[in-house]
């Protein structure tokens, strides 16, 4: 049986989904990957754009409020934004809270192509990230 995560940030538009799509692309049937916010609002394009040139389509993915979540078990809760680890309720059963803080790459302004590449840093980052984790594992 596959262990259940749930990743946290506050939007569940970029970070989050981006971690979800990563979990599920490396590791296969080994967890079952979900995201969430807690302040929810839409899967950013250029979070989807970013991972897309990977080859992980996260387009089917949307974006969910945690309280969906909140009656279902987790074996991990991993936190990828400062915010969401300070808002994070307590989650029933054995799940063990991990937090990675990733910089907003929605924050970041300018042209669509300097946003974009802030969206490629941090995807990079969560990929290294999660092998890392997976790898430990």
């Amino acid at each position: 049986m596959s262990q259940r995560v749930l990743i946290l940030c506050t939007g569940n538009s970029a970070r989050s989904q981006m971690a979800e799509g990563w979990l599920r692309h490396l590791a296969g049937d080994r967890y079952a990957a979900f995201s969430a916010g807690t302040h929810p609002s839409v899967v950013n394009p250029l979070a989807i754009r970013a991972m897309q040139e990977v080859g992980i389509d996260i387009s089917g993915q949307r974006s969910k409020s945690l309280t969906v979540y909140l009656d279902q078990p987790f074996d991990y809760v991993i936190t990828v934004c400062d915010q969401a680890a300070e808002a994070c309720p307590i989650f029933p059963g054995p799940a063990q809270r991990l937090h990675w803080s990733f910089p907003d790459p929605a924050a970041v302004t300018g042209t669509n192509d300097v946003r974009l590449a802030a969206f490629r840093v941090v995807r990079d980052a969560i990929a290294e990230r999660l092998r890392g984790w997976l790898a430990a594992q």
